[in-house]
């Protein structure tokens, strides 16, 4: 009896960290889901069949996450390509509070992957094996977005 409520309580527990992260998965301004656990992301991909882009950003901070953001990530031109052809994943560290499991998680993706500034972007293919690591790029949402093409062998 004691073994099943012991199983119980981590199901519980399992569970609620899960929704907890999933229900940080944010809708942007254009449109875009942004998730943001990597692991949910990747089976998203597999079942998809597209690859992984994951931002690591400062988002209230960064100044070059910021120009990132509204360069490129916050545009319909970026929106058009990404619904199609991305699962979309954002880390976050800003300096607005944010619950520990959350700072937890981020910074461990972050040690996984050994990112060591901001923003960097990585990304996966379906499988979750990182294929490019980038970051800010000039030119705007097209030529990110040839950039992303061109890292994934897209055409």
């Amino acid at each position: 009896m004691k073994k099943i409520s012991v199983l119980l309580l981590a199901t519980f527990i399992l569970i609620g960290c899960a929704n907890n992260n999933q229900a940080n998965d944010k809708s942007s301004k254009n449109g875009l889901v942004w998730h943001t656990n990597v692991e949910k992301a990747i089976e998203i991909g597999k079942k998809e069949n597209k690859p992984v882009l994951v931002q690591f950003s400062g988002s209230d901070w960064c100044k070059w996450c910021i120009k990132l953001n509204n360069e490129v990530l916050d545009t319909k031109g970026f929106a058009n390509f990404a619904k199609d052809n991305l699962v979309l994943v954002n880390l976050d560290f800003p300096h607005a509070p944010q619950t520990d499991f959350v700072k937890n998680y981020n910074r461990m993706q972050m040690n996984k992957y050994g990112v060591q500034g901001f923003p960097t972007v990585l990304l996966l293919d379906k499988t979750g094996k990182l294929v490019f690591q980038t970051g800010y790029q000039p030119g705007g949402p097209v030529a990110y977005i040839q950039h992303i093409k061109a890292a994934y062998g897209i055409k």
